[in-house]
């Protein structure tokens, strides 16, 4: 396994037993559920390994009572952002850009669907306030012209989803060899 594919296990095995924000499941729970849902779904292999990689970035920042802090007083992580220097050197932009365009995809749906709001958790909806809010309509013709915002939309929903206490998914190995087959190292 590449070095930077070991720093993510280690990441894992270190914060993916902690609580995944104000939800009732873990960050591995999380990872798990949505890179399932995205396979379920018969999406690519990149777009099941951004699933999976999506909130990497709150595992990089980690320190879950640093994490309670920041988001407490208001301040947003910019997780979608911490973990691409990591990442970019192992995967490509099919993988890199929806996990990067997951937290804008979510002001997306929130400026572009009356429904959307409503199906967010409360937890959801404390962290849409902190990362600005749903798009103006400006925002939201700018993203959808985007070359992976449409990975990072059907990402979006995954993530909505994969917050299951009860959800049977697969092991964590089947994860990583993924990211094996798909690292450029």
């Amino acid at each position: 396994m590449s070095p930077i594919l070991n720093e993510v296990s280690l990441l894992f095995s270190s914060y993916g037993n902690a609580r995944y924000g104000g939800e009732a499941v873990s960050q591995l729970e999380h990872a798990l559920q949505c890179a399932h849902l995205a396979e379920r779904a018969g999406e690519t292999d990149e777009t099941v390994v951004a699933a999976f990689l999506h909130d990497l970035g709150h595992m990089i920042v980690a320190d879950p009572v640093k994490y309670a802090e920041m988001t407490a007083s208001g301040l947003d992580d910019r997780h979608q952002h911490v973990p691409i220097p990591l990442l970019e050197s192992v995967f490509t932009d099919a993988v890199l850009e929806p996990i990067r365009l997951h937290v804008d995809a979510k002001r997306f749906l929130c400026a572009t669907s009356d429904a959307y709001w409503d199906t967010l958790s409360p937890a959801s909806k404390r962290s849409l306030e902190l990362q600005g809010g749903p798009f103006s309509e400006e925002a939201a013709k700018a993203f959808a012209a985007l070359q992976y915002a449409e990975e990072a939309v059907r990402l979006r929903r995954y993530d909505d989803q994969a917050k299951d206490p009860n959800a049977s998914t697969p092991e964590i190995a089947r994860y990583f060899k993924l990211m094996a087959l798909l690292s450029r190292t």
